[in-house]
């Protein structure tokens, strides 16, 4: 397809503006923070939701349910308060390939940061802060969160952009917490972040409908074509290009585009 970026953009926003909204919640992953309102809370619920958001969607929040029943409905109070003991009862915890020994190092991993590290968004925020791209933090990320004795099987299950991984499940969860725009969706809770240094998620439904608008030419979902999409989204709308996402997967996923 070969449009004007003019007819393109208002397409897009059309879109966006269109799939963006409340009504989408309860069939989406993002549902699972969106039963909390502390800011914590919301934060891990999140990150455990979107590490395991691949597959069907209905199994995706199930399960999500689940993990955050065993944790009591209070996700931060359960990883501060934790014992090495507590995180046993997850080892009977599966999502497709994330088993239950994935499950109890991701519970240690994200205690010690929050008692490490102040949290999430501070190991997010900071390489941004000092002029890095999204590409750093997550990279940064990864190697902290791993700085733990843990099981090689489960380094699979955080993506690596410096081996030119998507790291789609990161760039969404970063999109839950840091795009602000009041429409009910997204929570915007990051203020160390600005919607402008995020890179839009790349999946199957994302990628495939870029590819059809001309707006994505590799072939490849991997981390070059992540960029490649966000900067000629960026060319439509450089303070908040992820929010086209919602246009990219509602065409793929409800519109069949």
């Amino acid at each position: 397809m070969n449009l004007s970026l003019t007819v393109l953009k208002n397409f897009l926003d059309e879109k966006s503006d269109f799939y963006n909204h409340p009504g989408i919640i309860p069939e989406d992953p993002i549902a699972i923070p969106h039963q909390f309102t502390l800011k914590e809370d919301i934060e891990i619920a999140g990150f455990l939701t979107a590490t395991i958001a691949w597959g069907n969607r209905k199994s995706i929040i199930k399960n999500a349910n689940r993990l955050i029943q065993m944790m009591d409905f209070a996700p931060y109070e359960f990883i501060s308060g934790a014992e090495e003991s507590d995180f046993n009862k997850f080892s009977s915890f599966v999502h497709r390939t994330f088993n239950g020994n994935d499950c109890m190092f991701f519970l240690q991993s994200v205690s010690n940061i929050y008692k490490q590290y102040g949290g999430l968004e501070a190991i997010f925020s900071e390489p941004v802060q000092n002029g890095k791209s999204i590409k750093e933090s997550i990279i940064g990320f990864r190697k902290v969160f791993f700085e733990l004795p843990h099981l090689h099987r489960t380094e699979k299950h955080i993506a690596n952009p410096s081996i030119n991984a998507s790291a789609k499940r990161l760039n969404m969860f970063l999109r839950w917490m840091v795009r602000t725009d009041n429409r009910g969706v997204d929570f915007g809770i990051w203020n160390s972040l600005k919607p402008a240094n995020l890179y839009c998620p790349l999946d199957i439904h994302t990628g495939n409908v870029a590819r059809k608008l001309g707006i994505l030419i590799r072939k490849s979902n991997d981390w070059k074509s992540v960029e490649t999409l966000t900067n000629n989204l960026r060319k439509m709308d450089p303070d908040d290009p992820v929010k086209y996402d919602f246009a990219l997967f509602g065409l793929g996923v409800y519109e069949k585009f």
